[in-house]
């Protein structure tokens, strides 16, 4: 008896401890509350973390003012309150002063872009999004050499895209062809990559598939967009075609590797922050990693599933992701373009083992810079910003390896 009981003992403490454990699991995975986000927002925009890079916490604090609860249009309408401030002041001082107008403009987009932040999930989150684009691009009124908005046929629909030329190129000019993530957009790229201007490269700025004005969502074959894109890029005279590379961050970064390998006869490289290739889409990282990630702001799961044209619970997500590994569609270790792979060891949301996994696979060389006190893309906050990152990582790769006149 006494054996029996200490039997049973031990097995309702393992029992006990199992739950404890799952009840800690479950409580890692929660989402912030709504009080929660506003305290990290606050302190990311203090200082200069993403989602929040350029925002000004007084802005943070006046729209959060009003945001009460976690409904989505009750957050976009505070961030359309405030941004709607800088964007009527922007349209009244165009003609006086010009710069001022500028730099509202540019507060407004950032605002509204926050206020549609990381999807556009409700009407008043769509309209968000809507008004993030119309400041940018009256943002881009300013710019010289100009932007232009291209538009590329596609199955039946477009592609929008952000195109700008260096100024004064004498013949046709290598390009950058740049994707956006999972919650960024081709307005954050198009801002970041103005700098590459004045090395006599131009870039071409797309929505992934799945976000933004992307005509179509995620599935196996997404890439044929990029391959248009590649097209349209390739058809215009002021482009040098042999010479085009691709960046991409996080989910854009997949797309370039991706395309590193199906369209390596026609890049010149790809730069990839941080790309998904297998063990990312495996459904024990996502319920183990992705599910409540405190590393993303909030709703990561949600912007993921919304990618997806057919998936809407986390089942259907599980069982979808598997199909769109490198590894899965038999790609990864075939021949490829030059690549520059960034990443960071401690990166919640894409493993850097398939940063490793990358790396051994191919024919050509790659180069790597990786942090080991980095998360997701390499950013290691007061270190390693974003914007040092592109500036001394990503900017040189892509300038070297477009400028040189030799073939691949």
């Amino acid at each position: 008896m006494r054996a029996r009981t200490l039997g049973m003992l031990l097995a309702l403490a393992v029992a006990g401890a199992v739950v404890a454990s799952e009840k800690t699991l479950a409580e890692e995975r929660r989402e912030r509350t709504i009080d929660e986000i506003k305290s990290e927002a606050l302190h990311r925009a203090e200082v200069g973390q993403y989602p929040l890079i350029g925002l000004d916490p007084a802005d943070l604090r006046e729209a959060f003012a009003s945001i009460h609860t976690a409904d989505k249009d009750e957050w976009a309408a505070a961030f359309m309150h405030v941004g709607d401030r800088y964007a009527n002041e922007a349209q009244s001082l165009e003609k006086t002063d010009p710069a001022k107008a500028n730099a509202d403009y540019v507060r407004a987009w950032r605002l509204y872009s926050f206020g549609r932040w990381p999807i556009p999930a409700s009407p008043g989150k769509q309209r968000c999004y809507e008004k993030a684009i119309a400041a940018f691009l009256a943002h881009a009124r300013f710019f010289d050499p100009p932007l232009e908005v291209v538009h590329i046929p596609f199955e039946g629909k477009e592609v929008l895209g952000y195109l700008r030329l260096p100024k004064d190129s004498n013949g046709p000019v290598p390009l950058v062809i740049a994707v956006n993530g999972l919650d960024s957009r081709k307005e954050d790229l198009a801002e970041s990559f103005a700098a590459i201007l004045s090395f006599g490269i131009g870039f071409l700025a797309v929505d992934g598939p799945g976000t933004g004005q992307a005509p179509i969502k995620v599935s196996e074959t997404s890439e044929r967009m990029f391959s248009q894109v590649l097209d349209y890029a390739q058809s215009r005279p002021e482009i040098d075609k042999n010479r085009i590379a691709m960046h991409g961050v996080s989910w854009g970064a997949y797309w370039a590797t991706k395309m590193a390998i199906v369209e390596r006869a026609r890049l010149r490289g790809a730069s990839a922050q941080s790309p998904p290739i297998d063990k990312f889409f495996q459904k024990d990282f996502l319920m183990s990693s992705l599910l409540g990630n405190r590393e993303y702001l909030f709703d990561q799961v949600p912007a993921l599933m919304n990618i997806f044209e057919s998936v809407h619970s986390l089942d259907e997500m599980g069982d979808h992701l598997p199909k769109m590994s490198l590894v899965y569609q038999h790609l990864l270790g075939k021949p490829m373009a030059p690549m520059l792979i960034l990443a960071g060891v401690r990166d919640t949301q894409v493993p850097i083992e398939d940063e490793y996994l990358l790396l051994s696979q191919g024919d050509t060389p790659k180069e790597a810079w990786i942090n080991p006190s980095g998360g997701h893309l390499g950013r290691q906050v007061g270190v390693w910003p974003d914007p040092r990152i592109f500036r001394e990582v990503i900017l040189p790769w892509l300038v070297k390896t477009l400028q040189s006149p030799a073939s691949k």
